[in-house]
């Protein structure tokens, strides 16, 4: 690895599993520091021992505040400071149609998803401003820029996501503090397994459904993912701010086929009035 991270501390909410915990492994081998911060307390505590040196985990419901102020607190008394805030930790949530959702199943989508953001953001915030430095980042979705292609309440929060984003962006930018969203396509992770696959620990299963509707040549992993935390994370976006940077294999930018490159339309051509073509040799 590069060591694009050499020195700096990163925070990862919902770290423990999919794409927190490809990112905990990314950020690692890049020379970060990393908490893990999840509820997942088996997986969370053995994913930070295998990593080793620079890596602990810490339970945190971000629900709570006073957990994730602790969270920031820890790496800050264990580590040094806070260079990194990804808010990445969610539910699915909600599900059902919209006549029939229950609204304490809406209110903690909106606690985990959203609140839980804004509880990073402001967290990390309190540390990073004095600092005059900083990366916060936080997961959206698609389903926050495409209707349809999630739950209706999680559908809004992952828009919310992208708003607070940006308006957090335009305050912290004077103080050297950058703001951005990741949006992850379908990802291979337990939580995509649970939705296509038999269960969450069925990640061959995801891997298998996934494939069939892939915008690529293969699913998206949370490698893929963690690859672009870690631009947004680096040096290397020391002036991207207020930004949404899709890891989607084109699903919010070009989800639609391309019918005029193929079949009657394959060989170019200019297509005028009324029907007329140019050919090849005009």
């Amino acid at each position: 690895m590069s060591g694009r991270l050499a020195g700096k501390v990163a925070v990862i909410t919902g770290g423990a599993s999919g794409i927190g915990e490809g990112t905990a492994r990314r950020f690692h081998a890049e020379g970060a520091c990393v908490v893990i911060a999840d509820v997942q307390e088996g997986p969370g505590a053995a994913l930070a021992a295998e990593l080793g040196d620079g890596a602990l985990f810490r339970r945190t419901d971000v629900t709570r505040e006073e957990d994730v102020a602790a969270l920031v607190d820890t790496a800050v008394e264990v580590f040094g400071g806070l260079d990194v805030m990804f808010n990445n930790a969610g539910v699915m949530g909600a599900l059902g149609p919209i006549d029939r959702t229950r609204l304490a199943d809406a209110d903690l989508t909106i606690a985990v998803d959203l609140r839980g953001v804004l509880c990073g953001m402001k967290h990390a915030a309190r540390v990073m401003k004095p600092r005059r430095s900083g990366s916060i980042i936080s997961t959206s979705s698609p389903a926050g820029v495409l209707g349809g292609v999630g739950p209706h309440v999680y559908s809004a929060v992952k828009a919310g996501i992208i708003g607070l984003s940006n308006s957090v962006a335009a305050e912290l930018r004077r103080f050297g503090v950058r703001c951005n969203v990741i949006v992850p396509g379908a990802v291979v992770s337990p939580m995509t397994a649970e939705l296509v696959a038999e269960g969450a620990a069925d990640l061959a299963g995801a891997q298998t459904a996934l494939s069939g509707t892939a915008y690529m040549d293969r699913p998206l992993r949370p490698a893929d993912i963690a690859a672009g935390a870690l631009y947004l994370a680096s040096d290397d976006a020391a002036l991207v701010t207020g930004t949404v940077l899709p890891v989607d294999a084109g699903m919010t930018g070009a989800g639609g086929p391309s019918p005029f490159a193929t079949g009657r339309y394959e060989e170019p051509a200019g297509l005028l009035e009324a029907g007329r073509r140019t050919d090849a040799s005009t």
